[in-house]
């Protein structure tokens, strides 16, 4: 039986980066504005695309339902986001930023570009191109279907 060495691992390797850096960029805006990571990927979310309904919402963070179900109720009792009911589908509920929250999410930005801009300083113009591909590549190929 072949040994597992988690720390050449990659989908351990990437699952502990990912979290240092979001865990990182987090403490700065739970600090200021008592925000939760998921709490700001909705937010970010809703920020880049507009209005969302909670499937969308999960499709485009890779979030459970049930997390996104809380980060979405917590966000409405602060009023930092909106909800209203889809027109043409009565059941569908269709979640937007609303003034409040797009002054928050427009604070956060920043920072949260910041710390981008630092995680990339430590690579030249050309190893930046390169992770750029070679993660877009990877995202591909989490999308085939596993073969057995």
């Amino acid at each position: 039986m072949p040994h597992l060495e988690l720390e050449s691992f990659l989908p351990y390797r990437l699952s502990v980066l990912a979290n240092k850096v979001s865990n990182a960029i987090a403490r700065d805006y739970a600090d200021r504005f008592g925000i939760t990571v998921p709490e700001w990927r909705v937010m970010a979310v809703l920020g880049r695309f507009g209005a969302e309904t909670a499937t969308g919402l999960c499709e485009r963070t890779t979030m459970d339902k049930v997390t996104i179900s809380r980060a979405t109720a917590k966000l409405l009792s602060r009023e930092f986001v909106s909800r209203k009911t889809d027109p043409g589908d009565r059941r569908r509920i269709i979640f937007d930023l609303s003034q409040a929250g797009r002054r928050i999410h427009d604070e956060i930005v920043p920072v949260a570009l910041a710390h981008d801009k630092r995680l990339m300083a430590g690579l030249n113009a050309t190893e930046a191109r390169q992770l750029d591909g070679l993660l877009t590549k990877l995202q591909q190929q989490s999308l085939d279907p596993p073969t057995r």
